[in-house]
């Protein structure tokens, strides 16, 4: 029993070593026409890659001049709101006053 599973270990470090060995494939020669081709086809990639960031750069310029756009009419729509509720403000203290003149233009009057 001892002598099958020596083998057997045996056996499995001979593959494992076998799957680690390197195979050598044979390099074929490359022709100037596959170079002039690849270098060609890595120009064009890098000449579409070049326009695509460059929209996309246009895309997120549009994008942030928006958001600002946006900040600025929040910004006016606050201070006009602010604006509009110190007028509110004023006005109510005008009429507590004028009601407040009035409350006393009565009594005296009551009191003559």
């Amino acid at each position: 029993m001892s002598k099958i599973v020596a083998t057997l270990i045996a056996g499995l470090f001979a593959t494992a070593a076998f799957a680690q060995t390197a195979t050598t494939t044979a390099t074929t020669p490359v022709t100037k026409a596959e170079v002039k081709a690849d270098k060609k086809a890595v120009k064009a990639e890098a000449k579409e890659e070049k326009a695509d960031v460059k929209a996309d750069a246009k895309l997120e310029k549009k994008a942030a001049e928006a958001n600002a756009d946006v900040a600025v009419a929040k910004a006016d729509a606050a201070k006009k709101k602010a604006k509009a509720h110190k007028k509110a403000v004023k006005a109510k203290a005008d009429a507590a006053a004028d009601k407040a003149a009035a409350h006393a233009d009565e009594k005296a009057a009551a009191a003559k």
